[in-house]
């Protein structure tokens, strides 16, 4: 120990090397001995884990003294690995590629994936669920055409081979401190139970040393094989593992390693004292307690023990590349499996655990050749196959399917946490996965010994979760708990019988149970028999009485279907239609619905059909009903659900008869097939249709060698609908559509009706099958579902279509169609239907004719034909003695009579169909078991309650019929056609067969008389003989109560129709004398308004009609009237650029996006530098804000009182209805046509904007108007606040303004208000209200397209408000007064002598008329002048603020010359410069259009000129005469000079000069900081969103990974904003500020208040509006047009340009609030 102490001390490199040195020598054992000592002490398992020195200590061991970095490139330098391997845990990005994987669980890392080639593959990109590892480079999983470049190349032989003294060191330290670890898991583990078990804490203060371990791993190749030469090497585990013989604390270390061991059995010790195991013969082995061999044995066990720690997992994962290891740590799995599992069922954090161990086996078991092998040497079947029985049998209960005492079968029980929680979805997913490998499948059916566990294994589901009907509570829960079919083999097929036998007993008919999985494995093994193997299916069928047993619970199980659907199971809740829907939908069906009509048909095929009819019309409780009488008693059934169970039971037999999934299709045939029944459901998206396609046939990515792929099949049956956007802005996806064809030849309502999980898809279906007959002119009416011939039966179900021709079924069709002719109740078309579909059937499948007398023989035979036209002429009955059929007068007196009476007795046919048949059969019951299948019908005294007026008595009656199949069929033709001989004599002569395949009940009836009438001469004749005689149908009693009603619905149905016209008529001429009236009142105000001379001004008061109360009225002082207006913040101007182009979104870290260029930042900058050399309140009225966070104001056009809209806010704040908006924000939505808004704004009383005088031109000259403008100015100060102040009170209406004020100041936040130095002053304040005038002119130009060329009225003239906001805004400006010495008109206008310098030169100057802003100048000379102004003064304030635009494009244009073109020009000799006479003239017109739109546009709104419409070139001189700048009708184009709209108040160049002057004479400011103020441009290009790239996984792959700028961290939910590219984390709590998340935030900063997101891990689109949020959908679409939010398909996605145009459309209109409907508030968690 001595040098151990004295090594410590040294320097740990220097030892490292000097230790190296001594184990390179020849004999080293003096190196060995001190290299021992020395890691005794320092890996002491006593000391705290946490003492991270001892891993140093290895580092630079391991580095054998050169740096440890290093030692890790050399040894990655002999990286001999041809595998990738990278190991992934949950929610890692990864790929699988369908076409170039061999395993389905293949899966590639996204680097590997983008460097192999998968184009054209069928591939999608997933998120792990369970972690994974990449398969690249392994050829047993996937081909090796789709390996990536580094993986296909490297084989490992270009690697130089490894320097031996390099890991020399890594084989020596390594197994020690592999122990060391594992001693510190012996030391830290505590048992469940125990209180101070913190398995967390130990493998806390492991983490260092497992993530070096870890570390190891990624080195490569070359550290992997010494890695597993240790773990596996069995000798130094036995040296290492027990400690030295005197080391005390190793014992006791040791010891506890041993009693962890000891439970470690699938059955543990004390239980096996018990003998509580299985009466099953199970290995011992499996059983038994563990014994561990070496190193990775023991670290697995921790493994489990401790439940999977992630970096363990990862660990032992990332040594799968090295194939030795790969083989010993499979077995290794294997021999824990059952302890693994054990460990699961205790855990508390199963579910952590599951994903983890699956992470695992998956990597495993995918891998055949691996698989194989296992299952070989180490019995991995039987140990799957017996834990699943032993955690199965710790949840079983005694099942109540029978309730004989001697019922020895037990089921599982769905309660069980164990089934609750899918606990055991682990072992199944591994078995799965295990059989899906042939050679395993094989070896699994082979085994006679491992089968029969098997079964007594499944034999627990059958008849688990039992339904009781009518009871009030049951099990929540749907077992999924039978797994595919497996291919079937031979052997196997007689094996589920023998299990069989035992389990066939009767229900009860008030139980069922839908799961039975035993019946489907052997119907499942039948069909593969016959299908695949070609057997004769006889040599596979056991005896009739079993047959029998069989098929009850696959019956039981449809007659509960039709049940439910008839609500008869309603007390036992929701749930058990949930059942009924599981059934039959398409994840299952293939495993539930379509093995138990199989299992029927082949029961029925074999079965005496007479018995197997009864037996169904028996469980459907509908014998009663079948009787010819009009009255019947059903004892089990309330008469209005009598209906829907014979329709019920009829549909089956149809579906039975003609479905032939499992008889004779190929599997071409059944996609086809189910493909169609889903489309002619709905249109479908294509994942949709994926979804809903039953998996069997069809294994939706693996192609059967030879069969139709789903695509072909797809493009053959349907046409592609293109994605369309509604205007209604519900986003559609790409649909499937069925071809016309396909309706008229392929739909198939008998399939539509198996497929449905909700009745209400095959009205759908009808209804749409209907749509295309209409359409496509083929019928009309409402037809029926049309009949579909069937594919041939496979021989070996021959049998089946004797169910058709048995005497049985002849004898219910001939008495529907009976009783359907009579009207009796509870009859219906659908039934009609399915018994005319029965009897098409049976005459399209013919059957030779076996005659047979047996005395309850309606009948001569059983062949349909020849019973078609069998007369049968009375019938016994038995019936309540109140029914009309009773006879009540004496018997005949005569004698002759009497005789003929009683002939009839003797030949009336009995109606029972329980009759000899059945006796028939009881026998061979009886046989075998008594009591099992007497059939339970209770007494009817029995089962119901009979109330004082007890049920009459049946008698039994005779009924005079007289009438064959085919009389009736004729007689039902009339009654459909509603006419008496709808069938002429000769019809058949002239019947035209191909109309007949579309249509109603008529043309069904005669395509079936008319197939009759080909198959047989006989019935020919018959249907001529009585088309000839045919009369109306005769009642057996006149007037008898069904027939009176009958007449009487007819009658009243008639008068309702008589009323209804009238109320209508006189509705209509009340509307129209109503509409006269108004009209009248409205007329004479328009002829007053026409008379009106120039001269005198009447005020013609415009009327506003108030949504609300209705009334129509003028708005008033004390009365107001408001307009409906949302008032919302809004960037949108402030995000425009110069360039037409949108900005791109940056996808690398090279590409990046600047602000600077935005209007927004460009203004911002302006007004800082002037508010540096200006004074402030001057500065303030030189520009406009608003270009960020300004206020635009929208409404849809309708009025109200105000006071009528206070009290309908009152009434919304008391509604307790939860609303998508927020009442208390004022917040409402318009009573009229409901567009969501937030404020009302008033209009003011008093004319329209159309009175004469204030249009009228005048002569005045220039100096004239400017002078008046100016004393209009002055007299601002004297203006009344208030149109009338009466006593000194402010009226209803100027508060209504002050309150709109307040509103909008409310709208946008307070940065976006405040710009001047003192905030909240009148300057600031003042700025604000003119900008809210110029953005809503601004946007209004934005919505034009940017100019005016388009002309006509505002976008939507009634929607506008800008007129009523502009003189609420008046209103409020009016406060202001501007002070004359600084009014900029004397400026604009007069040549002012330069003021003396007094004292105060210390102030700012003002800011030179050059660098201020024309249109803001506008507005505020608009708005603080007196309302309303006159035209001729508002013309002559566009021409003086014209000269001065004019002025500053000039000055702004020659800044731009070099200075010999500056000399050029002034000597003006020689143009031989760059700008011609022709750009000059183009760039100032070009400067000055913004001015001269907007003054257009508020000209338009103020005094309701129209906008002419003119070409983009003429758009300059269009504009300036509608301004009056020029004498109307320009001259051809080319003419109009910019300059030729001067017109000068004073000599122009003292003007020009002194305005020079201003600029010339600052001497704070540097030349070039005056010049960047006079070239401002005005033009701005269109606001537009970032442009998106094609590919989705562009922007994927960049995103999803990119840490956050502001916490660094790699975002759970990055998003991007659209609109200035920002990254930011959705719902990040890292980002928060003030309780508010970064997307909120982020959108108040960059939208003031709207944000437009797109979420990256989702691809979908978020709008956060305020307080609110909503979905707005995708603009990627994959290559069949549908979304893929939160990319749970994974596909390659595509940007759809159309949808993103709509976004860009709504963004820049600001209409996200009335477009998009699903709002929900978001309380800053965005």
């Amino acid at each position: 120990m001595m040098a151990a102490s004295l090594l410590l001390r040294r320097d740990k490199k220097a030892t490292a090397a000097h230790l190296k040195a001594d184990l390179n020598r020849t004999d080293n054992s003096s190196g060995v001995r001190q290299l021992q000592e020395l890691l005794d002490a320092v890996l002491n398992p006593e000391k705290p884990a946490a003492d991270t020195d001892a891993l140093d200590w290895c580092k630079c061991l391991l580095a054998g003294g050169d740096g440890f970095e290093e030692f890790c490139k050399t040894v990655r330098s002999y990286d001999n690995a041809t595998l990738c391997g990278l190991v992934w845990t949950a929610n890692f990005v990864a790929y699988r590629c369908r076409t170039c994987g061999i395993s389905p669980c293949m899966s590639l890392c996204a680097e590997c994936f983008n460097n192999g080639d998968h184009t054209g593959h069928d591939f999608n990109m997933f998120r792990s669920q369970a972690g994974g590892a990449c398969d690249c480079g392994d050829g047993n999983v996937m081909r090796e055409s789709g390996f990536c470049r580094p993986h296909r190349l490297r084989t490992g032989e270009n690697v130089p081979s490894i320097p031996r003294d390099l890991l020399l060191m890594s084989e020596m330290v390594l197994p020690r401190f592999i122990l060391c670890i594992i001693q510190y898991l012996r030391d830290g583990y505590i048992e469940p139970g125990d209180a101070r078990r913190d398995l967390q804490k130990v493998l806390q203060q492991l983490e260092p040393q497992i993530s070096f371990l870890e570390e190891l791993t990624k080195m490569g190749g070359a550290m992997r094989t010494v890695l597993t030469k240790i773990l596996t090497n069995q000798q130094t585990f036995k040296e290492l593992s027990m400690g030295q013989e005197e080391n005390l604390y190793a014992k006791k270390n040791y010891d506890k390693y041993l009693s962890a061991l000891k439970n470690s059995g699938l059955v543990s010790v004390e239980e096996k004292g018990q003998g509580a195991t299985a009466d099953v013969t199970v290995d011992p082995c499996i059983i038994e307690s563990l014994k561990h061999k070496c190193f990775l044995e023991e670290l697995l066990f921790w493994t489990i023990k401790y439940e999977f720690p992630q970096k363990m997992v990862t660990f032992l994962l990332n040594m799968l590349p090295d194939q030795d290891y790969k083989i010993t740590f499979t077995k290794t799995f294997v021999q824990h499996y059952a302890f693994i599992m054990k460990t699961l069922m205790k855990s508390h954090e199963s579910d952590t655990m599951s994903n983890r161990i699956v992470h695992i086996s998956v990597q495993l078991f995918s891998n055949e050749e691996l698989a194989r092998h296992v299952t070989e040497e180490c019995q991995l079947l039987d140990i799957m196959v017996t834990v699943l029985l032993y955690m199965m049998e710790s949840c079983l209960i005694k099942s109540e399917l029978q309730d004989e005492e001697n019922s020895r079968h037990v089921v599982v029980n769905c309660s069980e946490a164990l089934l609750k929680n899918n606990t055991y979805w682990p072992l199944v997913s591994d078995f799965i996965n295990i059989l899906s490998h042939q050679s395993v499948a094989k070896k699994f059916l082979e085994d006679h010994s491992l089968l029969m566990l098997w079964m007594s294994f499944v034999s627990f589901f059958q008849g688990m979760n039992l339904n009781k009907r009518e009871l009030n509570e049951h099990v929540e829960f749907e077992s999924q708990t039978y797994y595919a079919a497996f291919a079937a083999e031979l052997e196997a097929c007689a094996q589920p019988m023998s299990t069989l036998k035992l389990w066939c007993v009767t229900p009860a008919p008030n139980q069922v149970t839908f799961h039975l999985p035993l019946h489907r494995y052997y119907a499942m093994f039948l069909s593969k028999a016959v299908k695949c193997q070609g057997l004769d299916l006889d040599s596979l069928l056991p005896d009739q009485e079993m047959l029998m047993k069989i098929m009850v619970h696959p019956l039981q199980i449809q007659a509960c279907l039709s049940e439910i659907h008839s609500n008869m199971w309603v007390r036992n809740g929701l749930q058990i239609k949930g059942q009924a829907m599981t059934y039959v939908q398409s994840h299952f069906c293939n495993s539930m619905i379509d093995p138990d009509i199989y299992l029927l048909q082949v029961c029925a095929s074999r079965l005496d059909p007479d018995y197997f009819i009864s037996s169904v019309f028996e469980r459907f409780k509908v014998v009663d009903l079948l009787t010819m009488a009009s009255q019947h008693q059903n004892a089990v059934l309330d008469s209005e659900q009598e209906r829907p169970m014979l329709e019920g039971a009829l549909t089956f037999l149809v579906i039975l008869t003609s479905l032939r999934i499992h008889l004779g299709m190929t599997d071409d045939e059944i996609l086809r097939a189910e493909m169609v029944s889903q489309l002619c459901m709905n249109d479908r998206t294509h994942s949709a249709l994926l979804d809903l396609i039953p998996e069997n046939p069809n294994p939706k990515s693996g192609i059967v060698p030879g069969s139709c792929s789903f695509e072909e099949m797809l493009s053959a049956v349907a046409d592609f609908k293109a994605p369309v956007f509604e205007p209604g802005g519900s986003m559609q996806q790409g649909m499937y559509t069925p071809k016309a064809e396909v309706w008229e030849k392929e739909f198939d309502p008998i399939m539509v009706v198996l497929r449905t999980v909700y009745r209400r898809d095959v009205q759908s279906a009808m209804d749409r099958y209907s749509a295309f007959l209409k359409q496509s002119g083929i019928h009309t009416g409402n037809p029926w579902p049309p009949y579909k011939e069937r594919t041939p039966l496979h021989p070996c179900y021959k049998g089946l279509i004797k169910l058709l021709h048995c005497k049985t079924l002849h004898i219910v069709i001939f008495t529907l169609l009976y009783k359907i002719w009579m009207d009796h109740q509870n009859m219906s078309e659908h039934v009609l239907c399915m018994v005319l579909y029965l009897i098409e059937l049976g005459l399209d499948n013919q059957e030779p004719c076996i005659e047979e007398h047996c005395h309850d023989s309606w009948f001569p035979g059983t062949n349909l034909l020849s019973n078609l036209h069998h007369v049968i002429n009375f019938v016994r009955v038995r019936v309540p003695e109140t029914a009309p059929e009773v006879k009540r007068e004496a018997p005949p007196s005569t004698s002759t009579e009497a005789s003929s009476y009683g002939q009839n007795l003797r030949e009336a046919q009995v109606f029972s169909l329980v009759a000899e048949r059945r006796r028939k059969f009881q026998e061979i019951i009886n046989r075998s078991n008594t009591e099992a299948t007497q059939v339970v019908r209770p007494k009817s005294s029995s089962t119901r309650w009979v109330p004082p007026g007890t049920p009459p008595q049946l008698v039994t009656e005779i009924l005079e019929i007289r009438e064959s199949m085919l009389s009736l069929l004729i007689k039902l033709h009339q009654k459909l056609s509603s006419k008496q001989n709808s069938l002429s004599a000769s019809w058949l002569e002239d019947m035209d067969m191909n109309r007949h395949a579309h249509g109603d009940g008529i043309t069904a009836i005669e395509r079936i008389l008319t197939k009759a009438a080909t198959r047989s001469c006989q019935i020919k004749r018959s249907i001529q003989d009585i088309c000839g005689k045919v009369c109306p149908p005769v009642p057996p009693k006149k007037n008898s109560p069904t027939d009176k009603k009958t007449m009487d619905k007819e009658e009243r149905r008639q008068r309702a129709r008589e009323r209804q016209q009238k109320l209508l008529a006189e509705f209509a001429s009340r509307q129209k004398s109503f509409m006269e009236t108004a009209m009248d009142v409205e007329s004479p105000e328009t002829e007053a308004a026409m008379d009106l001379g120039a001269s005198e001004v009447m005020e013609s008061e415009v009327l506003y009609d108030c949504v609300i109360c209705g009334q129509s009225g003028p708005s008033t002082e004390d009365r107001p009237t408001g307009l409906v207006v949302l008032l919302q913040a809004s960037s949108v101007l402030g995000h425009r650029c110069k360039s037409k182009e949108a900005k791109k979104l940056p996808t690398s870290d090279e590409e990046h996006i600047y602000a600077a260029d935005t209007c927004g930042v460009a203004h911002d900058v302006r007004l800082t530098l002037m508010q540096r050399f200006f004074k402030d309140s001057s500065c303030l009225q030189s520009v406009s804000i608003g270009w960020d966070g300004g206020v635009y104001v929208q409404t849809c056009g309708h009025t109200l009182h105000i006071d009528c809209h206070k009290s309908y806010m009152e009434s919304l704040r008391n509604d307790q209805v939860l609303q998508g908006f927020s009442v208390d924000k004022g917040e409402f939505t318009c009573p009229l046509c409901r567009q969501f808004a937030n404020s009302v704004l008033p209009c003011r009383p008093g004319r329209g904007t159309e009175a004469g005088a204030w249009h009228t031109p005048t002569n005045k000259k220039t100096c004239v108007l400017v002078k008046e403008v100016e004393d209009l100015q002055e007299k601002l100060g004297l203006f009344p606040v208030s149109f009338s102040i009466r006593s000194g009170t402010e009226s209803n209406l100027s508060k209504e303004m002050e309150l709109v004020i307040k509103d909008i100041k409310n709208t946008t936040q307070k940065k976006y208000m405040d710009y001047g130095k003192n905030p909240g002053s009148p300057d600031n304040d003042f700025l604000f209200m003119y900008s809210v005038a110029r953005t809503n002119l601004e946007l209004e130009l934005v919505h034009r397209g940017g100019n005016l060329c388009s002309g006509g009225a505002s976008a939507a003239a009634k929607r506008s408000c800008l007129n009523q906001l502009f003189h609420v805004l008046a209103m409020h400006m009016r406060l202001y007064s501007i002070d004359s010495a600084y009014n900029p008109w004397t400026k604009l206008t007069q040549v002012t002598q330069s003021r003396e310098t007094d004292g105060f030169d210390e102030e700012r100057p003002e800011v030179p008329m050059l660098f201020r802003d024309v249109p803001s100048l506008l507005i505020i000379f608009v708005l603080t002048m007196p309302q309303p102004l006159r035209k001729e003064h508002f013309t002559c304030v566009v021409k003086m603020l014209y000269n001065l635009q004019f002025t500053q494009a000039l000055a702004a244009l020659s800044s731009k010359f070099s200075p010999e073109e500056r000399q050029a020009w002034s000597t003006a000799g020689l143009i031989s410069s760059v700008w011609s006479p022709q750009s000059i003239e183009f760039s100032l017109q070009q400067f000055c259009l913004p001015f001269l739109r907007l003054s257009c546009l508020l000209q338009h709104h103020l005094y309701g000129d129209n906008l002419t419409g003119c070409q983009e070139e003429e758009e300059f001189a269009s504009l300036a005469v509608c301004l009056g700048l020029l004498p109307s009708a320009p001259q051809p184009s080319n003419t109009v000079h910019s300059a030729s709209c001067l017109q000068w108040a004073v000599s122009a160049f003292d003007l020009v000069i002194q305005w020079c002057a201003e600029v010339t004479g600052l001497s704070q400011m540097q030349a070039e900081q005056s010049l960047t103020l006079v070239v401002q441009d005005p033009q701005w290009a269109a606001p537009r969103l970032l442009q998106l790239p094609d590919n989705y996984n562009i922007i994927f792959q960049y995103y999803h990974r990119k840490a956050c700028t502001a916490c660094k961290k790699v975002p759970k939910d990055p998003a991007l904003c659209l609109v200035c590219g920002a990254f930011v984390c959705l719902k990040g709590v890292c980002c928060k500020q003030q309780g508010t998340c970064e997307c909120v935030l982020h959108s108040q900063h960059c939208g003031a208040a709207t944000g437009i997101f797109l979420l990256i891990n989702a691809s979908v689109i978020i709008i956060i509006r305020g307080h609110r949020f909503c979905l707005w959908g995708s603009v990627y679409l994959d290559a069949h047009g549908e979304e893929d939010r939160d990319l749970r398909r994974g596909k390659p996605l595509f940007l759809c340009e159309e949808r993103y145009r709509v976004l860009e459309q709504q963004w820049v209109s600001h209409t996200f609030d009335h477009i998009n409907k699903r709002w929900g508030p978001h309380y800053n968690g965005l």
